[in-house]
Parts: C-alpha cells; sequence; structure tokens
C-alpha cells in the first residue's frame, strides 16, 4: 500500500498479486482487512488472478460463488470495477492459457465510486520479460484549472 500527495489530493494505491488459488477469498479478505484504510482516493491494482465478470472470460463461463461473494463485497464497500464502468461491454483480456487455450481479463482496477470522475486513467504497464513493470495513474484534480492530467508511474510494483 502506498499513500501519497499528488496534486493536493490524498491518494491511497494498494498493489495485490493474488495468489492463483482462491485468489476471490483472498482479495476480499484482504479488502476486509483494509476497510479502515479505504476511502473515495483508495485505487486497488494489480493481478487479481480471476475474471471479476462472466465477460472477463473468453468461454463466458459462469462466474463462480466466490467471485460472486467477492463482487458483493466490493459492492458493499462502495468500491467499483472501473474498467468495466467505463467499458461495459468490452471484452479486453490480460491473461492467456497456453494450456486451456482460453483469455481472461485478471489484471483490475478497482476504486471507489465516489472517485469514478477523478481517475482519469489508470493502466497497468506490460513488460515482456517479467509480464508486469507497474502502473501508471493519471488524475484529474479539481485545483487544476487548466483540466491537465497529472501522471504518476509507480514502477516494477506488480
Amino acid at each position: 500500500m502506498i499513500k501519497d500527495l499528488v496534486q493536493q489530493e490524498n491518494i491511497t494505491i494498494i498493489n495485490m498479486y493474488a495468489p492463483n488459488a482462491g485468489a476471490p477469498k483472498f482479495i476480499k479478505q484482504l479488502a476486509i482487512d483494509l476497510r479502515n484504510e479505504i476511502d473515495s482516493n483508495t485505487v486497488m491494482v494489480g493481478d487479481f488472478n480471476t475474471p471479476l465478470t462472466a465477460l472477463d472470460r473468453s468461454l463466458r463461463q459462469k462466474v463462480n460463488k466466490e467471485t460472486m461473494d467477492l463482487s458483493y463485497t466490493l459492492e458493499q464497500m462502495l468500491l467499483t470495477n472501473t474498467y468495466r464502468t467505463f467499458h461495459p461491454i468490452t471484452a479486453e483480456y490480460t491473461f492467456y492459457s497456453t494450456a486451456h487455450g482460453t483469455c481472461s481479463k485478471i489484471d483490475h482496477r478497482i476504486g471507489h465510486k465516489m472517485s469514478l470522475n477523478k481517475f482519469k486513467e489508470i493502466e497497468i504497464l506490460s513488460s515482456t520479460v517479467s509480464g508486469h513493470s507497474g502502473i501508471k495513474l493519471k488524475i484529474n484534480s479539481k485545483r487544476n484549472l487548466q483540466n491537465h492530467a497529472n501522471t504518476w508511474k509507480l514502477n516494477n510494483l506488480l
């Protein structure tokens, strides 16, 4: 977890790498454990190792009970999948399984519903060597009257 001041806004970034097995339960428990740290200036990004919606799977498999439970918990905490909010029907995949020949979106950006107008862009940067090399966060600031976005880059975090 990183807490910093960006354009006079307190920002909390929770960088996550969930385990391959039991990822939805892990993420849910982490969110519950950090609930006192999470506010409208919090962004959770990283490799969740689980698709959060049926649209995040190439085979349109059913979302399992643990993932539905995670989604419910995030909803109760006023957290939302920011990519899915702005792209409700777009299929974008971040993982290809050669063993199963399937694609899925397992890298996610979760933000507080109150901050949707604040974060212009949150991008997970890719590296051909390690898969992920960091995140780039562009923030719209109410104090920035020219409406320019500030870019904050965190390298080697994922």
